[in-house]
């Protein structure tokens, strides 16, 4: 199993989503929030929150077999229940999640958002883990990547809500 690079608190994931908000509110704030399904959807209320949208929808895409440390992924991510989101025509939306590795998991919904109907989609990540980013092989660098971005580390995250 690997080992834990970053055991994020609540304080602390608090001061992400409060930088991440800043940092939208700069480029205006999206008419609805959408969090990829677990991790992404605790984050993506607290910045609904800040930033005052109520529009708050849920995306299930996984790449991780299971929520431990080091878990294997799937070669693709899995999208389940595409349906969803809903009608997105014409909006401004604002992607979040809680940590990006490869980075498949993100791009996979973000072109599910665009088959929606969205008029623009922006991408908000706590954290990116660098050692699985590097692995994959991608030529840009996180913050080239994702719109905002609050943190990056060299291996797993543990959430504060996930078992300790």
């Amino acid at each position: 199993m690997a080992s834990i690079a970053l055991d994020l608190s609540w304080t602390e994931l608090h001061a992400a989503a409060a930088e991440l908000a800043e940092a939208v509110r700069v480029d205006g704030p999206p008419e609805v929030v959408v969090g990829v399904l677990r991790g992404g959807m605790i984050p993506a209320v607290a910045l609904a929150h800040l930033l005052g949208v109520r529009d708050v929808r849920g995306t299930a895409v996984t790449h991780t077999l299971a929520d431990t440390p080091g878990a294997a992924k799937t070669t693709r991510p899995r999208v389940v229940n595409p349906a969803s989101l809903g009608e997105l025509g014409g909006r401004d939306v604002l992607l979040v999640d809680d940590v990006a590795g490869s980075g498949d998991t993100l791009d996979t919904a973000v072109e599910l958002i665009k088959a929606a109907g969205a008029r623009r989609v922006r991408t908000a990540v706590l954290v990116v883990n660098t050692v699985n980013w590097a692995a994959r092989g991608r030529a840009e660098a996180p913050h080239a990547t994702y719109d905002y971005l609050a943190r990056t580390c060299a291996g797993w995250v543990r959430f504060p809500w996930e078992t300790r």
